[in-house]
């Protein structure tokens, strides 16, 4: 199969280097930085660079760019595609993409799948690139009613075969309120704890938690702004959540109620250890 992946920075190159490494489709590439092109021919993580007018030749194209650029991207590019075959995003929401791209191919015969691979870095580009990225994670597809389910399986195969372990299938709306909780807010939620005049005083005096905490907080902003921005309503949901969260915590501590914070503390113990046993360690 003639794969076309767009977009070769850490996502994108993953995914040429995991194709290779583990399957025989013929990878092409494309990428504004004709040096990362070059990067990605010299290291065969792709067998050559395609055009945007070549895009005929693939029977999939995977899009990794940021959310406006994949729909600009798809715009522009709408007839260049082959009929009957299949693009997909790996952008980190979904419903903006999906609503706008489906419409965009649906009428040229092209059918557009939402998907998102479960995996990442807190560094960009393909320099960062792996062949094993997305080892043990999770592939989410976000199917539509039309989507037949030759495609899915196809999808769910080709995620196999370069290392997810789970795949699942989820709406688009649906996949926005729980990444919103699951991932956006966790970003934030590191960004906003290094800004604590404390933190340049941390050396001797950190361990796990400390790290476990800020890893996230080096982030790429032009993608996570463009991404939270698209996800806003979902977001915003889960940040009033937090905030209402922690101001029970101080107000606990600052009325010197030791049985509620005792309390608070419990409860959120236990939810942990709920999803512990329903999940396994996550």
């Amino acid at each position: 199969m003639n794969i076309a992946v767009i977009g070769l920075g850490l996502i994108g190159g993953s995914i040429c280097k995991s194709l290779k490494k583990h399957t025989f489709h013929h990878i092409m590439g494309l990428d504004m930085d004709k040096a990362t092109v070059k990067k990605a021919v010299d290291q065969n993580a792709i067998d050559e660079e395609i055009t945007a007018e070549r895009l005929d030749e693939a029977n999939l194209t995977v899009i990794c760019l940021y959310p406006e650029a994949i729909c600009e991207f798809v715009r522009n590019n709408a007839d260049n595609f082959k009929k009957g075959s299949i693009v997909i995003d790996t952008c980190g929401v979904k419903k903006v993409i999906v609503d706008k791209c489906t419409p965009l191919l649906e009428k040229r015969d092209v059918l557009f799948v939402g998907t998102h691979p479960m995996a990442g870095r807190e560094f960009s580009g393909f320099d960062y690139s792996t062949d094993d990225l997305f080892d043990n994670a999770s592939f989410i597809i976000t199917p539509s009613e039309k989507t037949p389910q030759i495609a899915i399986d196809l999808l769910s195969t080709l995620a196999g075969s370069i290392g997810f372990n789970k795949v699942v299938i989820s709406t688009p709306e649906k996949h926005d309120q729980v990444i919103a909780y699951t991932s956006q807010l966790a970003h934030i939620v590191s960004n906003a704890y290094v800004k604590s005049p404390s933190v340049l005083e941390f050396n001797g005096f950190s361990a796990g938690s400390f790290m476990d905490l800020t890893r996230v907080a080096k982030l790429n902003e032009d993608m996570w702004t463009s991404l939270f921005m698209c996800n806003k309503e979902a977001l915003l949901n889960e940040l009033n959540h937090i905030i209402t969260s922690i101001s029970e915590y101080r107000d606990a501590i600052s009325s010197d109620d030791h049985e509620l914070l005792h309390d608070l503390l419990k409860n959120g113990r236990v939810l942990k250890e709920k999803c512990t046993d329903m999940y396994g360690k996550q």
